[in-house]
């Protein structure tokens, strides 16, 4: 995933543009960076590593010593940026958040028109952002350069370039991520995360609609191409990967969860003990989950984060799932012999979890009944970089369907999205089984999509149903 932080300010805006920026540290743990311009000083940028520290360690000298009036940051899973470009528009510093499909055919277009060369990174990739700002470059001006990338890239990008003008902002074609603008007296800001600006005294302007070009300068916001009327956010957002006092199109994140553990405990039957939350993605929808019971929220574990890193940082699968056990501290006296209902935000590979629940057996839990607070996963997302994985048999799911496979069965995906069809309800009782829950009851996606409280036509639901 990804997420950025743009300053545009008639002062320097670097101490905003640190902070604005430390607060998408949710978003990436690969690279970080930062880029600011000034009239005396020109261009500056610093990048750095924060696999093993995080940004604000790695930032500190830069924040001293770096000035100027407009900048950009960006915290990123992947590739290095922002990145320096100098072409016929001027030099300017871009970076990007999304996914491109069809990164080889674009490359081989740009070959044939003459683009000499990309720079691979370390894995033998392409930097999607230095593919994005080729692609810019095919044009004459960057507003065009802009609209021809979201064109022509299959998958989703939104864009920001910092000229010395100014800003300029492009939500991606169909809107599936944010984009937010902050506004203070001498500052206007763009960010991922509607919260990342409102402790440095910025209130909230708008959001932009989906495919909407703006430029944003110290003295205001223009918009140069008006938003599309279709939209397709991505529902995950509110699910698990934006931060719980965030909110996307006027819906808070916070809320989102509560209504999702409302949902699921109306359809529940069974009556355990306690409640509780895979921390901490899982806390809010257990405490939703809760407050509509009236089963206990407790927390049997407490997770231990003052040293350890985050738990899908290390690029080992098996280095993450021990880091994840690891943090994990139990509250004895809240485990043993308990019947535990654990809310977590979605299952994946299942791996975690159900070491979490292994390790609550041997701590003294009685049973442990799994509420994910979204339907099953079945497609690897098309459109935003969510995990490393490069594969969909890496889906909890599509194991578990692959076997049903050797077994001789003929698998029909859409049959297997409905969770009132026997072909579901199959699957979900062997990934319970699998995984050694006590019970195992998904979150319905007509439930999931009430929670939101937006029609479905303007969500992305793609990595659960395959609607595009």
């Amino acid at each position: 995933m990804g997420g950025f932080f743009g300053v545009a300010a008639k002062e320097d805006c670097v101490f905003d543009l640190f902070f604005g920026t430390d607060y998408h540290s949710h978003l990436g743990t690969r690279r970080a960076g930062m880029a600011v311009y000034s009239k005396e000083k020109g261009y500056d940028r610093a990048i750095h590593n924060i696999e093993n520290a995080p940004f604000r360690t790695k930032f500190d000298s830069d924040l001293n010593s770096m000035q100027g009036n407009i900048g950009i940051g960006c915290i990123s899973d992947y590739e290095p940026q922002p990145l320096m470009v100098r072409s016929h528009h001027g030099t300017y510093a871009i970076s990007t958040v999304g996914k491109i499909n069809n990164t080889d055919t674009i490359i081989k277009e740009l070959f044939d028109k003459g683009h000499s060369h990309f720079l691979e990174m370390s894995g033998g990739d392409i930097n999607a952002t230095e593919l994005v700002a080729a692609i810019v470059n095919q044009k004459d001006n960057l507003v065009e350069g802009i609209r021809y990338a979201q064109e022509i890239i299959d998958g989703s990008m939104t864009i920001l370039i910092m000229t010395p003008k100014g800003i300029y902002a492009a939500r991606d074609r169909m809107g599936r991520t944010p984009v937010a603008i902050g506004r203070k007296e001498g500052a206007y800001c763009v960010s991922f995360e509607s919260f990342a600006y409102l402790n440095l005294g910025y209130t909230e302007e708008r959001e932009l609609g989906p495919g909407e070009i703006v430029v944003i300068t110290p003295e205001g916001l223009h918009t140069l191409v008006q938003p599309g009327k279709d939209m397709k956010i991505c529902t995950f957002l509110w699910v698990y990967y934006g931060y719980p006092s965030s909110s996307y199109e006027g819906i808070s994140v916070e809320k989102m969860r509560y209504n999702c553990g409302s949902l699921l405990a109306e359809r529940d039957d069974v009556k355990p003990d306690i409640v509780a939350g895979v921390p901490d993605s899982g806390t809010a929808h257990a405490i939703g989950y809760a407050n509509r019971s009236g089963i206990p929220f407790s927390r049997p574990f407490i997770k231990y984060t003052p040293t350890w890193p985050r738990s899908f940082m290390p690029t080992i699968q098996t280095q993450r799932n021990l880091i994840a056990k690891m943090k994990l501290i139990p509250v004895h006296d809240l485990i043993q012999d308990k019947s535990l209902l654990l809310i977590d935000d979605s299952i994946v590979r299942g791996t975690q979890l159900r070491e979490t629940t292994e390790f609550l057996y041997q701590s003294g839990a009685k049973e442990v009944h799994i509420r994910p607070a979204c339907p099953p996963l079945l497609y690897g997302c098309k459109y935003l970089n969510f995990s490393r994985s490069t594969s969909e048999m890496d889906l909890i799911t599509r194991r578990i369907l692959k076997e049903m496979e050797r077994e001789g069965r003929k698998i029909d995906l859409k049959a297997y999205v409905d969770p009132d069809t026997e072909e579901y309800n199959e699957m979900v009782s062997r990934i319970g089984k699998q995984l050694n829950f006590t019970s195992l009851r998904f979150h319905r996606l007509d439930d999931m999509i009430a929670s939101v409280g937006i029609d479905r036509s303007r969500l992305c639901t793609y990595c659960w149903d395959g609607r595009e």
